[in-house]
């Protein structure tokens, strides 16, 4: 550990320079992570590596190491405090737009910054209907996250609720979307990025006895609700309190349990 901890910036475990940094001003096409660490640690690790490797096989057709990306993220943890935000993004060297990717593609860029615990809520969320492309993918290149989190913000909201073509609730600009009946979880059906806080929080919660389902969810079906939230890398539960003009009770009690399961996932050094 470094005398004066700092944040990093680091391409293949090596301090990022300009010249390496200059193509990512056009790289749409890339995937990425991004991650809490805290006292060191970092909950949900598995989850993170197999969101890397399996993106980078569907984007690439090929995928660095677990292995050489976990120690790429430990050099930056251990440059840095020991609380920080850290992205992880795979992509081409080379840019986007060629027809063959490169030989030595892909790239992995490390990046920490200061820790983060997203907002307090509760949350107004403006009504968008978009379809994210390549929705599994957390990937970069997609303006409309924060062109409609922007507009939502001139519409007097917090952020924006994304709702498909078949009209379903699906996930917000950067967040997964949860419901609450007071006794289960219900996930949206739709064409979804599954985060890995979701991810954590539903294996929790089935160690806990919490029944989860996922099922079809229209703007009209989200008042019917005990409650609803928010969930990103940046926390597991902001309580939402209204989807358009659909008020939603706030329920202090599903945002514990939310919370309470991802704290019971085993938070590990990288």
């Amino acid at each position: 550990m470094q005398d004066h901890p700092s944040f990093v910036t680091m391409l293949d475990g090596n301090e990022a320079t300009a010249t390496d940094l200059s193509p990512l001003a056009f790289a749409g096409f890339a995937h990425f992570t991004a991650m809490q660490v805290r006292d060191g640690k970092v909950r949900g690790l598995d989850l993170h590596l197999t969101r890397l490797r399996t993106a980078s096989m569907a984007m690439f057709g090929r995928a660095q190491s677990d292995a050489d990306i976990s120690r790429f993220l430990r050099m930056a943890v251990a440059a840095g405090p020991q609380n920080l935000s850290l992205t992880a993004t795979v992509f081409s060297r080379h840019g986007e737009f060629t027809a063959q990717a490169s030989y030595d593609d892909p790239a992995i860029l490390v990046r920490s910054f200061p820790a983060s615990s997203g907002p307090g809520g509760p949350v107004a969320l403006d009504v968008v209907h978009h379809q994210r492309a390549l929705a599994s993918i957390k990937q970069v290149g997609e303006p409309m996250k924060t062109y409609a989190m922007r507009q939502a913000a001139r519409n007097g909201f917090d952020d924006a609720v994304f709702v498909d073509q078949q009209g379903r609730l699906a996930e917000a600009s950067i967040w997964n979307l949860a419901f609450w009946d007071g006794q289960t979880v219900i996930w949206p059906k739709a064409d979804i990025l599954h985060g890995v806080t979701m991810q954590i929080v539903e294996r929790q919660l089935a160690k806990l006895g919490i029944r989860t389902r996922t099922e079809d969810i229209s703007l009209a079906d989200a008042e019917s609700f005990a409650g609803a939230a928010l969930m990103n890398s940046w926390t597991p539960g902001v309580a939402i309190r209204r989807i358009g003009s659909f008020e939603i009770p706030v329920s202090d009690a599903f945002n514990t349990l939310l919370h309470a399961a991802y704290q019971a996932e085993p938070a590990v050094r990288i």
